[in-house]
């Protein structure tokens, strides 16, 4: 265990020192469905991750890696779903790991409380209401080595800095801020990360095979495989809205979903606009096939509490079909859940929206069918929003069958902005917000 976890609530250490991490298990009461009138969407159980300290869990990955975890429990698993074979059983992926915002002389800076964390496959059982680590597989480099999930670059990406923003840290050109995650036939694992943005190919215990990134990125000094094979316009992401989600269709194609709308012609047209990108690549070709514009609803259609165009996000995209795609629009409070179906005719690869020279950019566009270009049609499944029963901050759905579908909360490590997230000590003043697997049953499927 940490040295530095004697001091902490109890109740957030339930988990003794030394178990295996095959066989941590957090602990909660069970869940309960919650009512709702026939022939509306309903919640039919939830189950809670417990408290597992943070250095414990990373250092039984790789020895070493956490020494100070600041009072942090294990978390952020939240960031994607996926079926792993067995009633229950899902394989999910942490982000960067723990991470806030302070603001230092009227400037935001990035915090990484927990530097040496290192992003993670996790696998899980819900039983009852129970969520349990059945096993971990940490995200290394070719040498083995921990990624980080530290900022890549200077200028492009936030600054990384110690839990005060005090200090400065360093940038890693390895470190991933991983999102989305499916897991191919051969038992490898696909991810997707928001800094590059980037595409990840890693094996089944793993080790990063390839990762591609956007034309021009140039990303030097990875420990890895880095290929620039992504549309260049990828390099106009808003910062921290990259990729988010990742679905895998039948034929084995992966589609990535641009979490906001690029910065394109600069961040005032990203920050008002309602459309953003996804597209298809093939791991046959090892090239991007297909690009799609998707159109959000207006915010206050999403979330009625919001107003801010700018919340608007895609955190998750599931394959429901051939080349059909259930998609997910979200603020941190609400989220809706749309179909689509990719063809051909709505193909923009390669086209003027590529270019970003291009004026108006498609992100400028207010109606971008009537400007000719093909947007995804959508039909709502259910608004989660209104589901009783249902957390926010929704980022990972799995489809269990025809009629439920598996959400799972990012529960951001526990850690809130500003400098109260921690106290005197150092130590984290914890938000209370657990790691939740919620089960919705749809009236009417998909």
């Amino acid at each position: 265990m940490s040295p530095y976890a004697a001091g902490r609530r109890s109740v957030h250490r339930s988990v003794a020192a030394g178990v295996p991490l095959a066989l941590l298990a957090a602990f909660a009461v069970a869940g309960t469905a919650v009512g709702a009138p026939s022939g509306e969407a309903r919640v039919t159980g939830s189950a809670t991750l417990g408290d597992i300290p943070l250095g414990t869990f990373s250092n039984a990955l790789l020895p070493g890696t956490v020494g100070d975890d600041r009072g942090v429990d294990l978390g952020g698993i939240g960031s994607d779903i996926y079926p792993a074979g067995r009633k229950g059983e899902f394989w999910t992926v942490t982000d960067r790991g723990p991470n806030g915002q302070i603001k230092v002389a009227g400037e935001k800076r990035r915090t990484f409380p927990v530097s040496g964390f290192d992003p993670a496959i996790v696998k899980i059982r819900v039983s009852g209401g129970t969520v349990k680590v059945l096993d971990a597989i940490p995200i290394t480099t070719s040498s083995g080595k921990a990624v980080t999930g530290l900022s890549n670059h200077k200028g492009r990406d936030e600054a990384p800095y110690s839990y005060d923003a005090k200090t400065p840290l360093s940038y890693n050109p390895n470190g991933l801020d991983t999102e989305g995650i499916v897991r191919a036939e051969d038992g490898s694992f696909w991810l997707v990360d928001e800094y590059g943005p980037s595409l990840i190919h890693v094996s089944a215990r793993g080790k990063i095979l390839t990762r591609y990134v956007p034309k021009g990125l140039g990303l030097t000094g990875a420990d890895y495989r880095v290929v620039e094979a992504l549309p260049a316009v990828l390099l106009h992401r808003k910062i921290n809205r990259g990729f988010e989600g990742l679905a895998q269709l039948p034929g084995g194609d992966l589609v990535m979903a641009v979490q906001s709308p690029l910065s394109l012609p600069d961040t005032d047209a990203g920050e008002a606009s309602l459309t953003t990108r996804l597209l298809r690549f093939s791991p046959t070709k090892r090239a991007v096939t297909a690009e799609y514009a998707y159109r959000f609803d207006p915010v206050n259609v999403v979330d009625p509490s919001e107003d801010d165009t700018s919340e608007l996000k895609i955190s998750s995209v599931v394959a429901v079909g051939r080349d059909r795609l259930l998609v997910e629009e979200r603020t941190d409070k609400a989220a809706r859940l749309h179909v689509v179906k990719l063809t051909r005719g709505t193909d923009i690869l390669g086209d003027k929206w590529d270019d970003d020279t291009t004026s108006p950019s498609l992100e400028q566009l207010d109606d971008p069918a009537a400007s000719g270009v093909p947007v995804l049609r959508k039909r709502l499944v259910v608004d989660l929003g209104v589901v009783k029963g249902v957390p926010g901050k929704i980022e990972g759905v799995a489809r269990v069958d025809h009629d439920t579908l598996a959400l799972i909360n990012d529960n951001d490590f526990g850690m809130t902005d500003g400098p109260e997230a921690f106290d005197a000590q150092g130590r984290l003043v914890d938000s209370g917000i657990e790691t939740t697997v919620t089960y919705v049953r749809l009236p009417r499927g998909i």
